[in-house]
C-alpha cells in the first residue's frame, strides 16, 4: 500500500497554501478536490481564464504552479475518512469517488457553503444563494437573471451585486439586514485590516458607477410568483430583525440572490471526532491550536472550517498548517522563523477583523417571525416551518436532532446543508433557549460526507 505524508482535502486558498508549504518542506503531498479545477469558490474560473474579475489572481497562479510538486486529483470528492495504519504508523484512509488515498497526516480545508434562512417564496425558481449567483459569474461568465435583488447580510453581498451589474444585470437593490454603522464600534480591528477597507471602497465605487441602491436594515420578507419569481416584498427591521410595521414595499425582479454568511463544511472533522466550538457568527467550527492542529492527532484544519474569515485568512492558516504537518513529520520549517512569526501575527489580526465582521453582520435573531407556518424550511422533504414548531410544542422535541427525526427536515438530498442551520435555530427558539453547538452538529454529522452511489460502495469505494 502506497501512502503519502500528507493528504490535503480541498484545493481552495487554504488547501493550496497548505500543500505548497508541506511540499516545500520535503513532504510527499496529495491534494484532493471535488471540482474539475483548483481554486475553490474564491478562484473559481473557466478554462483558460486570465484572472479578469478575480481578486489576487497572482497568488493563485503562484500556488497553482506549485501543484507540479504535489499530486493533484480533481473530481475526487471525499465521502469518508477513517483512521488506518500506514507503513506501520498511524494514518488515515481517505475514500473518494475516484478511489482511496492513504496518508500519515490529514489537512481538512473543505471551505464553506452559503448560509440561508427561509422566508415565504424562497423556493421559487429565480431565488438563488449569493454564492450560487457568483459561481455562475465566475465559472460560466453569465448572470442568472436580468433584474436582480441581492439581500442578506455581510460584505459578500457587495462583490455579488457588482459582479451581476458588470455582467449586464440591473441590480435594483442591495438589502443589508444590519447597519454598517456598527463598524464604528469596531474601529481597532477594522483599522488593522487596511487592505479590506480599500477593497470595500472599490466595491462602493462600483456600486455608485452602476447606480445600485443600497438599503441598510432592510430584508426580503417574501418572494412572489407562480411558476417563477416576479417580485419581492421588502421591509425595514430593527436591530433584532423584527419587521417595522408599515415599512413594507414591493419591487419587481426576476432574480433574488440571498446570503446570510456561510456554513463551514466540518463533516470530515466531525466524523473523525475533532473538537468543535460555536464561532461568533453562530457557525460550528473545528478547534485548532497555533499549528492548526485539531484535537485528533494527525489531523489539521485551515480556512473556513476553523472560522469564516475570508481568503486572506485562509491563505495564512493554510501556510501554518503546511508548516505544522511538516514539523510533526520531522521535516524542517519551510521558511524562516521570522516569516513564521509574521504569519502568526497576521492570523491574529485577521481573526480579530473576522470577529468584527461577525459582530456587525449577525443573522437577524427575528427571522423566524418572517415565516408563516406553511413556509417551507426543508425544501428537499417539503417540511414546513409549522411542522418544526409543532414538534417542539406538542411532541416535546427539545433539540435539533429530535426535530430532524420527527419532521424529516434535513433528511433529503442536501442532507441538511441548506436547511440545517435554520432548523436548528428555529428549534432552539421554539424551545425557548439559545442555539448550541450540539444543535448544529446534529445536522453536520454525516458518516458519508458526500453523496455516493450504491454501485460505488459495492465496488469497494
Amino acid at each position: 500500500m502506497t501512502g503519502y505524508d500528507v493528504v490535503v482535502v480541498g484545493a481552495g486558498p487554504a488547501g493550496l497554501a497548505a500543500a505548497a508549504g508541506a511540499a516545500r518542506a520535503g513532504c510527499l503531498v496529495v491534494v484532493l478536490d471535488a471540482a474539475a479545477r483548483p481554486g475553490g469558490q474564491f478562484w473559481r474560473h473557466r478554462p483558460g481564464a486570465d484572472g479578469t474579475g478575480h481578486h489576487d489572481w497572482r497568488t493563485f497562479t503562484r500556488l497553482r504552479e506549485q501543484l507540479g510538486r504535489v499530486t493533484y486529483r480533481a473530481d475526487a470528492a471525499v465521502w469518508f475518512v477513517e483512521a488506518d495504519t500506514i507503513a506501520g504508523e498511524p494514518g488515515f484512509a481517505v475514500h473518494t469517488r475516484a478511489g482511496t488515498v492513504y496518508g500519515r497526516r490529514l489537512v481538512v480545508a473543505t471551505g464553506a457553503h452559503d448560509r440561508v434562512v427561509p422566508f415565504p417564496g424562497w423556493d421559487l425558481p429565480g431565488v438563488v444563494t449569493a454564492g450560487g449567483a457568483q459561481a455562475l459569474l465566475k465559472g460560466q461568465g453569465v448572470s442568472f437573471a436580468s433584474r436582480v435583488v441581492v439581500a442578506g447580510t455581510g460584505p459578500f453581498l457587495l462583490p455579488v451585486a457588482t459582479g451581476l451589474a458588470a455582467a449586464g444585470s440591473v441590480v435594483v437593490a442591495v438589502c443589508e439586514a444590519n447597519d454598517p454603522l456598527g463598524y464604528a464600534r469596531q474601529l481597532r480591528p477594522v483599522a488593522g485590516a487596511a487592505g479590506k477597507l480599500a477593497e470595500a471602497g472599490r466595491y462602493g465605487w462600483r456600486m455608485l458607477r452602476h447606480r445600485v441602491p443600497y438599503r441598510r436594515r432592510t430584508v426580503v420578507v417574501a418572494a412572489h410568483g407562480t411558476d417563477r419569481l416576479t417580485g419581492v416584498t421588502l421591509a425595514s427591521v430593527d436591530a433584532g430583525g423584527a419587521v417595522l410595521a408599515g415599512t413594507e414595499s414591493e419591487l419587481e425582479c426576476d432574480g433574488l440572490a440571498v446570503g446570510f454568511g456561510f456554513t463551514p463544511q466540518v463533516e470530515l472533522g466531525l466524523a473523525l471526532g475533532c473538537a468543535t466550538r460555536l464561532d461568533g457568527d453562530g457557525s460550528l467550527v473545528l478547534t485548532v491550536d497555533a499549528a492548526q492542529a485539531t484535537s485528533v492527532p494527525g489531523v489539521y484544519a485551515a480556512g473556513e472550517v476553523t472560522g469564516v474569515g475570508g481568503a486572506g485568512l485562509a491563505l495564512v492558516e493554510g501556510e501554518l498548517a503546511g508548516a505544522g504537518v511538516a514539523l510533526s513529520l520531522g521535516r524542517p520549517l519551510p521558511w524562516s522563523g521570522r516569516r513564521h512569526g509574521r504569519l502568526l501575527r497576521t492570523r491574529r489580526r485577521l481573526r480579530r477583523f473576522a470577529s468584527a465582521l461577525h459582530a456587525v453582520h449577525p443573522v437577524p435573531a427575528g427571522w423566524p417571525d418572517w415565516c408563516a407556518d406553511d413556509t417551507l424550511i426543508c425544501r428537499c422533504e417539503d417540511v414546513p416551518v409549522g411542522a418544526v414548531r409543532q414538534a417542539v410544542r406538542e411532541l416535546s422535541v427539545a433539540d435539533a436532532r429530535g426535530a430532524k427525526l420527527m419532521t424529516r427536515a434535513g433528511m433529503g438530498w442536501c442532507q441538511g446543508r441548506t436547511c440545517g442551520y435554520a432548523t436548528a435555530c428555529l428549534t432552539a427558539r421554539a424551545a425557548g433557549r439559545a442555539l448550541t453547538g450540539a444543535d448544529l452538529a446534529g445536522f453536520a454529522t454525516r458518516p458519508v460526507a458526500q453523496p455516493v452511489t450504491l454501485g460505488h460502495l459495492a465496488a469497494g469505494g
